[in-house]
């Protein structure tokens, strides 16, 4: 990606933090929205119009190209010490998946029970561990990925093996906005890397859907759970009346 479309990138991703509409832009700047949405789409920013927008977002020209190198860094994978920082703290783990999904340090106050001394104390945890990097006025960039993964068989698959799978799946998944599906067969190799490829795809996809619905208000979006999995199976039903496998002798 270009520098400049990750100003760009990054800019954006700001106003939607703070809910600002380019109309909120526009207004500031003295300048008509048609413009403002120009200005967007071409990239086409002086040093002046950076300068001027950073100070609505209340950031320096310095913080933001700060931001914009750590753009391309944004964590794959929490490590170990990250992921059990976060099992050990429910209420961590409550803040870092807010934060995840773009609530404001508002937001996040007004839905659970986490008064603000407290909300302050679990941002500044969560800068430390670097999941995110803490900004004025208790704004803050996120630093990992939405379609980040959990360490295989680390702290946070057993947890959601635990703690959140076996509840998930008891579901009878008849509600408003429930989907569940199963289907098996037996497919090629070729077959399955298209399968595994469709799936990721599916998963990059829903991840920048939420992104993009950031900039909503709380009350405009659900939390909803996704889970996609595939992996070699029989029903133990087929499987009991299985022949045994026949060797030949050398």
């Amino acid at each position: 990606m270009s520098q400049i479309k990750q100003v760009t990138e990054t800019l954006k991703l700001l106003l939607k933090q703070r809910k600002l509409t380019y109309r909120d832009v526009a207004k500031q700047l003295k300048m008509s929205e048609a413009n403002v949405k120009r200005l967007f789409a071409s990239r086409s920013f002086s040093l002046q119009r950076l300068e001027e927008l950073c100070q609505i977002l209340q950031l320096s020209l310095s913080d933001l190209f700060t931001m914009v190198e750590k753009t391309e860094e944004q964590l794959t994978e929490l490590t170990l010490e990250q992921e059990q920082e976060l099992i050990d703290n429910p209420k961590l783990l409550l803040v870092a998946v807010c934060v995840r999904d773009a609530w404001s340090f508002d937001d996040i106050i007004e839905h659970y029970d986490i008064d603000q001394f407290e909300a302050i104390r679990l941002m500044a945890k969560l800068d430390k561990i670097n999941l995110i990097q803490l900004l004025p006025n208790n704004n803050y960039k996120l630093l990992i990925a939405q379609d980040f993964r959990w360490i295989k068989n680390g702290p946070l698959e057993r947890f959601m093996e635990t703690e959140v799978m076996n509840r998930f799946m008891a579901s009878k998944f008849d509600g408003e906005d429930s989907f569940r599906f199963y289907l098996r067969g037996r497919y090629s190799q070729g077959s399955i890397t298209v399968i595994q490829r469709k799936l990721n795809q599916i998963t990059k996809e829903a991840a920048q859907l939420n992104l993009e619905d950031a900039s909503l208000p709380i009350n405009k979006r659900k939390h909803m759970g996704i889970l996609f999995a595939m992996r070699p199976w029989e029903p133990s039903l087929f499987e009991q009346f299985r022949k045994p496998v026949n060797t030949k002798p050398e």
